[in-house]
């Protein structure tokens, strides 16, 4: 079973629903693939260093995933490439170090939603 984590960066244009709906196209493609979400955050408008497409800020969304079709990459970059609703994305494999890293981020944030609730 190999992990993942992608982000991606959307367009500061887009509205609420608009956002939903592209995360849920991606999600959509992962579970059709067989591969399981872990976690998914969204990080909000943030500003980024540096302009792309003259856009200063942009929508930041982390998805943790798991996979055994070791074709997902692809298949996930081309529906990136072709989704003119995203400006930038990374997508990288997890090894043991940045698994238990992940990990740990996880908890500290279920700890968080739990103290604000």
């Amino acid at each position: 079973m190999n992990h993942y984590e992608t982000v991606f960066i959307l367009n500061p244009v887009l509205s609420e629903e608009q956002i939903k709906e592209t995360v849920q196209k991606f999600k959509k493609l992962l579970k059709d693939s067989k591969s399981n979400v872990v976690i998914e955050e969204n990080w909000g408008l943030k500003k980024m260093a540096y302009s792309i497409q003259k856009k200063r800020t942009g929508f930041y969304y982390l998805m943790e995933f798991t996979s055994e079709d070791r074709e997902i990459i692809n298949k996930l970059e081309l529906a990136y490439k072709r989704d003119e609703r995203l400006m930038r994305w990374l997508t990288v494999k997890l090894d043991k170090h940045a698994l238990a890293y992940a990990e740990r981020r996880r908890k500290r944030l279920s700890i968080n939603e739990k103290e604000e609730a």
